[in-house]
């Protein structure tokens, strides 16, 4: 799930993105409008959290101008985060087509719950825990766990297997893995998710050694992208 976090508080931006990558989020940052207002026209976010008072351009014309844009970018959810907590800016920022509202200050724990709440809300998923074989993923503490178990994993290998696990049975290409898995100031490019898939793999392979149930497994699709399905549901040539 990667998120555009536009504040121009360059220590209060720094902390909250740093907590949202805690959760095991991507977070991209804008610290003026401006900047904000052109990511917005080039690049599809899972959720922007947008400050009002900005440079170059207010928080409430950033809205306004990514509603009006349409299709599937203008259906970005939006969550304000700010200072100007008064009734007449939360009504106006609600009617421009805002998804939430909080006002600052605000504690970390309430704001990662509207969060999560905001992105399975805008995914369609309705399943508060997803399952592929012996492999489970809780939406609500966005923890993955194996035959009951945690089931430890870096943070770019949890946004690998989220994106997987939240379309269990259908094929995710490298491009899409891609643009939830890394920022846009990653140094990287598209082939270093073969290396996250790699790890993923070897990490769901080691659980089936160690004797847990019927576990999930990533299998290649060459030239459209990858596929997590239930070992069973697979035959024993694909199984890697």
């Amino acid at each position: 799930m990667r998120i555009l976090l536009v504040e121009d508080h360059l220590e209060l931006s720094h902390w909250l993105a740093k907590a949202l990558r805690d959760a095991h989020l991507t977070v991209e940052t804008a610290h003026n409008g401006a900047d904000a207002d052109a990511l917005l026209h080039t690049q599809e976010y899972s959720l922007v959290l947008l400050d009002l008072t900005l440079p170059k351009m207010d928080g409430l014309d950033v809205l306004r101008r990514l509603r009006a844009r349409g299709g599937t970018r203008g259906k970005t959810p939006v969550m304000i985060l700010t200072a100007r907590g008064g009734l007449d800016d939360k009504v106006q920022g609600l009617n421009l087509g805002a998804d939430d509202y909080m006002a600052k200050p605000f504690e970390l724990a309430e704001l990662e719950a509207r969060v999560k709440a905001l992105l399975r809300r805008s995914q369609g998923n309705e399943a508060l825990v997803h399952t592929c074989g012996a492999l489970s993923f809780d939406t609500v503490t966005r923890m993955f766990s194996y035959a009951g178990a945690p089931f430890p994993l870096t943070p770019r290998e949890h946004a690998v297997l989220e994106a997987l696990i939240t379309r269990s049975g259908r094929a995710v290409s490298k491009e899409k893995l891609f643009d939830e898995v890394f920022a846009l100031a990653d140094d990287v490019n598209l082939d270093a998710i073969e290396l996250y898939i790699h790890r993923v793999r070897k990490k769901l392979e080691n659980g089936v050694e160690a004797g847990s149930p019927d576990g999930a497994a990533i299998t290649t699709l060459r030239g459209i992208g990858y596929l997590l399905q239930p070992r069973s549901a697979m035959a024993p040539a694909t199984l890697k």
